[in-house]
C-alpha cells in the first residue's frame, strides 16, 4: 500500500505493521460516513473549545462550519477535535492554573493526530494564549482563528460592556450609590450576546497580540463575536490552512524575536491587559524567545498609548473594529514595527500593510490617535524594580490615577485572600487613603494559583467617603478590564520566599513610577531577621495536576509557564 504520509495517512498507530495500521485506520474512518475519495485528502485539525462552562465560545457551533466550508472548498478535509475549555468565571482558584494543561492537551492533541495544518478556535481569557503555546511547541502550519468580543449591553440609555463596567458599577454599589435592585438589573445587562468580554480586556489584548503576531489573518482580531464578518474569517482561516501545508509557516517560525517585539509595541499602544505580559513571555518562551521586563520598559518609552477603548478610554471593541482594528493601529506604529516578521498568509508585516494602504484606509480618530495626537505620549505598561520587586512587577499606568505615580505611605497589609475577604469591610479597619494596601501569597507558587485578586476593593468606609483608587501592591494579577494604581506580578512572590512576604502592617513603602522602583523601606538586618522567622511554605498537593502545578510553575518574569515546557533559547 502506499503511503503518503499525508492526510489520516500521517502518525499511524504502532501495530509493528504499518500497512495494517492504515487498513485499520481507513476502516474505522469510513464508520464515520468518509468516502475513501475524502479520506485520501490532506487534513485540517481543527482545536474545538466550545464548553458548557464558557459563555465566550457559546458561537462556536456556528463558526465550526464556516472552519469547514473553507477547508473543504480549498480541497481538504476538516477534522475537529475537542481540547479542554477555559471559562474565566468558571475555574477555581483561577484559569490561570489551568492555562498550561490546556496547552498541553493542545500541543499533544496535534502531534498525536493526523493532521497537516491546524486551525485554533479560541476567544476566552486563557485559551489563545494557552493554544499559542501549545501550537509553538508541535511546530504544524497553524491559524489562529479568534472567537471575537460580546457587543454591548444598554442599560437607563448607557452603553455597558463586561466587564469594566462590571467593576464601575459594583465600586459603586459597595459605596452606596447603587441599589440593590438596580445591580441586579445591571447583571442581566451587561454581557448579552456570545464573545469576549466588550473591553480592551485580557481576551481583546490577546486577540491583538495575535494578530500583532502574524498568527491569524489580517484585520480579524477586532471582529465582533456576532458579526457575519466573524463567519467569513472562519471560512477564510480554514481556507488558509490548506495552503499553509507542507509550508515553513510554523509557529515556532513566525514567532520570533521580531514578532514578539511588534507584538509587545501593539500591547503598548492599545494599553491593553496586564495579563499579556505573562501569556506573550509564556508564548515566545515556548520559541526560545525571552522576553525581558527591560525592554518593556524601553519599548514603553517610546511608544504611545493610541487607542481609546476601556478601561483606559471610553470606547468598546466593537468601535475598534469599526474603526479600523488592529491594521489601523499598525499603520500608526509602522516606523516603530520589524517590518520583515513573516506572518501566517506569507507576507511580512510590510507587504500587508502596503495592501491595506491600497484600499479604504478610513480611520475613525475618536477610536484609534495619530501619533502625533495620542492619548498618552507613553506605553500604558511599566516594569517596575527594586527591592521589593527585585525580578520585577507591572503596573497599567494607563489606567492609574497620575497623582499616586510618586508616593510613599504606610502598608496595610492582608496576609492572605482569605484575610482579606474578612477584614476589607471591617468598619474597624485602620487605614485611610493615602495608604498603600498589600496582598501576599497570591502570586503563582500560592496555593491560589495566582488570582485575578490584585484588584484589591477599596475598603468600604473609604469608598463610602469617595476615595475612588489607592495604592494596590500584590503577586497576584487583575482582570484586563479593571482599573487603579495596582502594582502586580510581584516577583518573587510571597509564597516561593520573595520579600513582599515579610511586608508588616506600618511598613513604609516607597512606589516611583519615574525611577521604575517599588521599595519597601525596612533595613536589611530587620529583613533578615523577620526572613528567619518565616513560616514554612504548605507542602505541596501529593497528587494529579495540583502537585505537577506546584512543582513546575515559573515565576511571572517568566510567563508561568512549567520549567520542562520552555523551548530552547534562540
Amino acid at each position: 500500500m502506499s503511503d503518503k504520509s499525508t492526510g489520516i495517512a500521517n502518525g499511524l498507530t504502532n501495530y509493528g505493521d504499518r500497512d495494517f495500521s492504515l487498513y485499520l485506520r481507513r476502516s474505522f474512518a469510513q464508520s464515520m460516513g468518509y468516502s475513501l475519495d475524502m479520506l485520501k485528502k490532506p487534513v485540517v485539525g481543527i482545536a474545538y473549545t466550545p464548553s458548557g462552562f464558557n459563555n465566550c465560545h457559546r458561537h462556536f457551533p456556528e463558526l465550526l462550519q464556516a472552519v469547514k466550508r473553507g477547508v473543504l472548498a480549498a480541497g481538504a478535509l476538516p477534522l475537529e477535535f475537542p481540547t479542554i475549555s477555559l471559562g474565566e468565571v468558571f475555574l477555581n482558584p483561577t484559569s490561570l492554573k489551568f492555562r498550561n494543561l490546556m496547552s498541553m492537551d493542545t500541543e499533544e492533541m496535534i502531534r498525536a493526530q493526523p493532521m497537516d495544518a491546524v486551525v485554533l478556535m479560541g476567544g476566552c481569557d486563557k485559551t489563545v494564549p494557552a493554544q499559542l503555546m501549545g501550537a509553538v511547541s508541535a511546530a504544524k502550519p497553524t491559524v489562529m482563528l479568534i472567537g471575537g468580543p460580546m457587543m454591548t449591553g444598554r442599560h437607563h440609555g448607557e452603553r455597558l460592556g463586561a466587564c469594566t463596567d462590571c467593576r464601575r458599577f459594583w465600586a459603586m454599589y459597595r459605596a452606596g450609590k447603587v441599589s440593590d435592585d438596580e445591580i441586579h438589573v445591571v447583571e442581566s445587562r451587561l454581557a448579552t450576546t456570545a464573545g469576549s468580554c466588550a473591553v480592551m480586556g485580557t481576551a481583546s489584548t490577546m486577540a491583538c497580540i495575535a494578530e500583532a503576531l502574524g498568527m491569524c489573518l489580517p484585520g480579524t482580531a477586532a471582529i465582533p463575536a456576532v458579526h457575519a464578518d466573524r463567519l467569513r474569517a472562519a471560512e477564510a482561516s480554514g481556507a488558509l490552512a490548506v495552503r499553509m501545508i507542507g509550508s515553513q509557516l510554523t509557529p515556532d517560525r513566525i514567532i520570533n524575536r521580531k514578532s514578539v517585539e511588534n507584538a509587545l509595541r501593539v500591547l503598548l499602544a492599545i494599553g491593553g491587559s496586564t495579563n499579556a505580559v505573562i501569556h506573550l513571555t509564556a508564548i515566545a518562551g515556548r520559541a526560545g524567545v525571552p522576553v525581558s521586563l527591560e525592554r518593556l520598559n524601553e519599548l514603553s518609552d517610546t511608544t504611545p498609548v493610541l487607542v481609546n477603548l476601556k478601561p483606559v478610554g471610553n470606547g468598546y471593541m466593537e468601535d475598534f473594529f469599526a474603526a479600523g482594528g488592529v491594521g489601523a493601529l499598525l499603520r500608526e506604529l509602522k516606523d516603530l514595527l520589524h517590518l520583515d516578521a513573516i506572518t501566517v498568509t506569507g507576507e511580512t508585516l510590510g507587504e500587508r500593510l502596503a495592501h491595506e494602504g491600497e484600499g479604504d484606509d478610513w480611520v475613525d480618530r475618536t477610536i484609534v490617535a495619530e501619533r502625533g495626537k495620542p492619548l498618552e505620549p507613553q506605553g500604558g505598561l511599566v516594569a517596575l524594580f527594586g527591592n521589593l520587586a527585585p525580578q520585577g512587577a507591572i503596573l497599567k499606568r494607563s489606567a492609574a490615577d497620575p497623582s499616586l505615580f510618586e508616593h510613599e505611605a504606610r502598608a496595610v497589609v492582608f496576609s492572605s485572600l482569605e484575610d482579606l475577604a474578612a477584614r476589607i469591610d471591617d468598619p474597624a479597619l485602620d487605614v485611610t487613603a493615602q495608604d498603600i494596601l498589600v496582598l501576599q501569597n497570591a502570586g503563582p507558587h500560592s496555593a491560589s494559583a495566582m488570582p485575578e485578586a490584585g484588584y484589591l476593593p477599596i475598603p468600604k468606609k473609604l469608598a463610602m467617603a469617595g476615595v475612588k483608587d489607592m495604592v494596590r501592591v500584590s503577586d497576584a494579577r487583575m482582570s484586563g478590564t479593571a482599573f487603579g494604581t495596582i502594582v502586580l506580578h510581584v516577583t518573587p512572590d510571597s509564597a516561593s520566599g520573595g520579600i513582599l512576604g515579610l511586608v508588616r502592617n506600618g511598613d513604609r513603602i516607597k512606589l516611583s513610577v519615574k525611577e521604575r522602583r517599588i521599595d519597601l523601606l525596612v533595613d536589611d538586618a530587620e529583613l533578615k531577621k523577620r526572613a528567619a522567622a518565616r513560616a514554612q511554605a504548605e507542602p505541596a498537593p501529593v497528587r494529579g495536576y495540583a502537585n505537577l502545578y506546584a512543582r513546575e510553575v515559573l515565576g511571572a518574569d517568566q510567563g508561568c509557564d512549567f520549567a520542562f515546557l520552555k523551548g530552547p533559547k534562540s
